[in-house]
């Protein structure tokens, strides 16, 4: 009889590890599909946010863009101010007669 009791014994202590075994895989399990469907959610949001940054980086192409032609404009101003003010500046040294210009007169 006491051969009984310790063979069920032996049997539910084995039936007991292998259900927290099996619980254990199953935890391990469901974590790892947590794990790929936060991946998954990580990457659907990346891919959303793709167009925004491109819409983005347009836009700021656009604004560097104007801004050197802006750029670009203010300066061959300013070199031809710069250099036809000392055309008339020599001109107007060399022959006193003529008048200068009104972009040559502040430079007297």
């Amino acid at each position: 009889m006491i051969a009984l009791w310790v063979i069920l014994g032996i049997i539910v202590v084995l039936l007991v590890i292998f259900v927290s075994i099996y619980n254990g895989l199953v935890g391990l399990r469901n974590l790892v599909k947590n794990a790929w469907a936060q991946i998954d959610v990580q990457l659907k949001r990346r891919h959303d946010l793709i167009p925004n940054l491109v819409e983005t980086v347009k836009g700021y192409k656009n604004f560097e863009r104007e801004t050197l032609e802006a750029v670009t404009k203010a300066r061959n101003i300013a070199v031809q101010a710069s250099s036809g003010g000392r055309a008339c500046l020599a001109a107007c040294s060399s022959r006193h007669h003529l008048p200068c210009s009104s972009s040559g007169q502040p430079l007297h």
